[in-house]
């Protein structure tokens, strides 16, 4: 645990750091030159302010040790690369989770019928080949209202979303939220739990579920040949226009169920939906039909505005991570490190989408590495 003299740096520190306190600390007694505390704020505002390595992370220190000394004593001054990362990934990547997901839900303000998207993302520089791991993937929950990561859950392989989802989704708070995954997640048992943990759901069908996507890839095939005049389903159509590509796309949801197979197995299934995506960009056209089950009314406003808001994070926490953030270009592998490391980065686009302002995210990490007020402002609120 945090030795009990440290929790003095905690007295004028933002909250998530007080939060941080029950996590546990490998090293013994005698070997602790310096704080937990002061190790984890420095690799914080070291992020924020744009490092993305150890190096980087003990330059920055040295540069703003005075600046830190505000908040937090480091009476033995900054630690050396090596020493900080020795002591960051042998941290518990769970216990790290947890604290954050506790600060996190302090401040999220979750209202009833807010998008909660599930989505897989793999850091391919984690991959040791050397010693024979394979990169980390984890599973993250994302608020698509509050625009905060809600959690993660860190997995070997990509396959093991399956098990690795039910772990994220029960700890998080889903009553009256609706939880969007893509087909990874489409499994009975998923479905079970979200409607079990009082939430709606709508989950992406693929060849996972060969016999149902293929029912429901058939009855909407044969709804549009007839035109829908045997089926009764809601429909919206919505139009995106954006530098020389246009996209068209239409929406359909219904509570016709009666031809699809096994449908006992499914808790909550009452709807199935189909979106046809067609995009024209340099004069070539490209058409694209997905399909969901689902537990919402059949409502085709909500059930595009889910889809949309799922599309949307796939596009935008990966590329966020990669681009501003430099995820898949991180080359940190020892022990825990990579997935603690993973953890700080979404709790700098949530820090950052807390500070409220409008400018672009890399421009705000800019900002913060350039002026100390600016990364106060970000950190400390």
């Amino acid at each position: 645990m945090i030795a009990r003299n440290d929790c003095r740096s905690f007295s004028c520190q933002p909250a998530f750091l007080s939060i941080l306190r029950p996590l546990e600390d490998p090293r013994i007694e005698r070997h602790k030159c310096h704080a937990l505390a002061d190790l984890v704020l420095l690799t914080i505002c070291a992020v924020v302010s744009g490092a993305n390595g150890w190096e980087a992370i003990e330059d920055f220190g040295r540069d703003k040790l005075d600046g830190l000394r505000q908040f937090a004593p480091f009476d033995n001054g900054v630690p050396s690369h090596d020493g900080m990362a020795n002591v960051i990934a042998r941290l518990s990547p769970k216990g790290f989770q947890a604290c954050l997901l506790r600060w996190t839900q302090s401040i999220a303000e979750i209202t009833d019928g807010e998008v909660i998207a599930v989505d897989g993302k793999t850091a391919r520089g984690s991959r040791d080949r050397r010693r024979g791991r394979s990169p980390l993937h984890r599973v993250s929950a994302w608020a698509c209202a509050n625009r905060l990561v809600l959690g993660q859950e860190a997995t070997s392989e990509k396959s093991n979303e399956i098990t690795a989802i039910p772990k994220l989704l029960e700890r998080l708070e889903l009553k009256g939220c609706l939880v969007t995954i893509d087909a990874m997640g489409c499994q009975t048992a998923i479905a079970a739990q979200i409607v079990a943990q009082g939430a709606d759901d709508v989950l992406g069908l693929k060849g996972n579920q060969s016999a149902l996507q293929e029912a429901v890839e058939d009855d909407w095939t044969v709804a549009q040949q007839a035109d829908f005049a045997h089926v009764q389903a809601d429909f919206i159509e919505e139009l995106d226009k954006d530098h020389g590509r246009m996209e068209v796309r239409h929406d359909w949801i219904t509570e016709d169920l009666r031809t699809l197979p096994n449908i006992d197995r499914w808790a909550g299934l009452r709807r199935i939906g189909m979106v046809e995506r067609t995009c024209v960009s340099g004069g070539k056209e490209s058409i694209e039909r997905r399909y969901f089950i689902n537990s919402i009314a059949p409502d085709a406003a909500r059930f595009a505005h889910a889809v949309r808001e799922h599309w949307g994070v796939e596009n935008r926490l990966p590329w966020r991570l990669d681009v501003i953030f430099g995820d898949d270009a991180s080359r940190i592998r020892k022990g825990q490190a990579p997935a603690i490391l993973t953890s700080v980065r979404h709790l700098s686009m949530n820090l950052f989408e807390q500070e409220g302002s409008a400018i672009r995210l890399a421009k705000k990490r800019r900002k913060a590495a350039w002026n100390d007020d600016d990364r106060a402002k970000v950190v400390f609120g």
